[in-house]
């Protein structure tokens, strides 16, 4: 099927591993033109020659996008390199852990400004470009917006200051054409939920017991497939879809997980 996305240039934060590198690729097969933002460098480097390697376009800048004034710089090094922009994808995050114990009103704001506070920045940024693409955003979320998850109050507010903006800047850019939406996944194998896996005594134990409580195929979600709908929202095949949330996650936020 064609997604109508080639030759569209489209910058990922948080583009060079895990969920943002699955999307990456997808743009790469579509025809488009990525635009990686991430603060690993090398990975973001590796991406980017493994995928011209084969004759796609993708350019890299390195950016710590939790100091604003990176997101400045981010913005207009993509711009040089890449021209003009179609599409964002607000990908960058982490589930650092900053909960009612374990930090305190500063580490709740380094929290939002490495979780939303960049959203924010990327989009207000690179809105005019936007506007005269009539382009789209996609936010990822996460379930823990949804759901809570204790002891990471500050990803949770986050991700759920994500789901808000969706929605209001789905209404501010009604009158340019440019569509919002977010994603929402759970429970998804990247490098950071291996890492946090290993901190168990029985990674493996951990992982089955997550895995037996997804409802759908009791597995993890690949990248690939939060890819797709990322890929599916930019394209024109969603051309009348603005302001909503999809949850990719085998039905474990809202089917009875007694079912699995």
């Amino acid at each position: 099927m064609d997604l109508g996305l080639t030759g569209r240039t489209v910058v990922v934060t948080g583009g060079a591993k895990g969920i943002g590198a699955a999307v990456v690729r997808g743009l790469a097969s579509e025809g488009a033109v990525a635009a990686i933002v991430d603060r690993d460098a090398a990975a973001g480097t590796t991406l980017r020659d493994e995928l011209r390697v084969d004759g796609h376009v993708c350019h890299v800048v390195q950016a710590d996008l939790a100091d604003p004034a990176e997101c400045a710089r981010a913005v207009a090094e993509v711009t040089s390199m890449a021209g003009p922009i179609h599409a964002l994808v607000n990908n960058a995050g982490v589930n650092d852990g900053v909960g009612l114990s374990e930090g305190d009103a500063d580490a709740f704001v380094a929290s939002l400004h490495r979780n939303l506070v960049h959203v924010y920045e990327m989009t207000r940024l690179l809105a005019p470009s936007l506007r005269e693409a009539r382009g789209t955003v996609v936010n990822i979320a996460s379930k823990v917006a949804l759901t809570g998850q204790g002891g990471t109050s500050g990803y949770a507010a986050a991700k759920g200051g994500v789901l808000a903006l969706t929605r209001e800047w789905a209404v501010e850019f009604l009158a340019d054409g440019v569509r919002v939406n977010s994603v929402v996944p759970a429970e998804v194998m990247t490098p950071l939920y291996r890492t946090w896996l290993d901190t168990f005594p029985d990674p493996e134990a951990k992982l089955a017991s997550i895995t037996g409580r997804i409802p759908l195929e009791g597995r993890m979600t690949r990248t690939d497939e939060i890819a797709d709908a990322v890929l599916w929202l930019l394209s024109r095949r969603a051309s009348h879809v603005t302001g909503q949330q999809i949850v990719v996650d085998g039905g474990y936020v809202h089917l009875d997980r007694g079912l699995s």
